[in-house]
């Protein structure tokens, strides 16, 4: 559906930014740096040429094609950034991308929910899971389903400990290898994963549930004062019940306690099949209290040949990306008062 809208007089312009900690980790140039041949951040500048929002990006080079990712959604630097501006920054951001070489832009990281996605991207509904860590630390154990709770006192119970550090980065790849193998999914090498939460140690942890000594399951967080974020994660076949939520109930403690303001669950598909895998990682992060926050994920051609190229292989390895598999669930292209 054409959506008619007033022009908004905001353009997309390559922009500095000095990054701190209520920042998203994901917005700074340590992170962005570590997973992009190339990075920088695009900002909106309004008529009267005062920056408006910043939106952080890498491109990627595999083979001869050039690929910008977002890892995170649009951030407002002014109160009254409205989505229907978003939008209009969107459009006139392709084109900064597209002057800069780059060949299309591929879905972003699945912590990223835009409100909004410009004209002419092939998009799908998508959400996250986000606690609020300002509460009271009861409000937020009262927040977790009843059955959780239960599954965490029971762990407890059964001797399971949660032990932090980068030292245990070996353990913890083998459990998520572990775990992605049996999901007969790609994983990234050890020297890539040692490297990532190396390169990020002040704004990285790494927590292990283990029993009797022996490591029953695990997750790495990136985080700064702005949220915390659960990145990999796994378990071994026959973990003790309760270890992964006991892991996950001790890191919102733990971030609470350093004076993070959100712990996010990342990214979940909108009304999942029934019984399906899918709908399992939602209520995992519904159950434990996280509040939606509901968008789209979009991806956007910009130059048509070798977009295909990308569609084409990641149809052959993957089966496709995650917007191929969402998209049909967007009733149609909404207007900005609907996002």
């Amino acid at each position: 559906m054409s959506v008619g809208r007033q022009a908004v007089p905001i353009r997309a312009v390559d922009v500095p930014i000095r990054w701190h900690e209520g920042m998203s980790i994901y917005a700074s140039e340590p992170f962005l740096r570590a997973f992009g041949d190339e990075y920088g951040w695009i900002g909106g500048v309004g008529a009267d040429d005062r920056l408006r929002c910043v939106l952080p990006f890498t491109i990627v080079r595999m083979a001869h094609v050039r690929m910008a990712r977002f890892r995170i959604e649009t951030i407002p630097v002014v109160e009254d950034f409205g989505v229907q501006e978003e939008r209009v920054f969107l459009e006139s951001a392709m084109g900064l991308l597209r002057a800069k070489g780059a060949d299309l832009v591929i879905p972003a990281s699945t912590n990223t929910v835009f409100r909004t996605f410009p004209k002419g991207a092939i998009a799908a509904p998508y959400s996250s899971y986000i606690i609020d860590l300002t509460v009271p630390l009861e409000l937020l154990w009262g927040n977790i389903s009843h059955k959780y709770r239960k599954d965490i006192r029971g762990a407890e119970k059964k001797g399971v400990t949660i032990v932090k550090g980068l030292d245990r980065l070996d353990a913890a790849y083998e459990i998520i290898l572990g775990t992605f193998k049996r999901s007969r999914l790609p994983f990234i090498s050890y020297k890539v994963f040692r490297k990532n939460h190396l390169d990020l140690a002040p704004h990285m942890e790494l927590m292990i549930a283990e029993h009797e000594g022996i490591p029953q399951s695990c997750t790495s967080f990136h985080f700064s004062k702005y949220s915390a974020y659960s990145v990999h994660g796994g378990s071994i076949l026959g973990a003790v019940p309760g270890a992964m939520k006991s892991l996950q109930w001790e890191a919102i403690k733990s971030f609470r306690e350093l004076g993070v303001r959100r712990f996010d669950l990342l990214g979940a598909r909108v009304d999942p099949a029934k019984g399906s895998k899918q709908e399992g990682i939602l209520l995992f992060k519904r159950y434990f209290g996280g509040r939606p926050t509901e968008g789209y994920m979009w991806k956007y051609h910009l130059r048509p040949l070798k977009s295909a190229v990308y569609s084409l292989a990641v149809r052959v390895l993957r089966g496709g990306d995650i917007v191929d598999a969402e998209r049909h669930k967007l009733k149609s292209d909404p207007s900005p008062a609907d996002c």
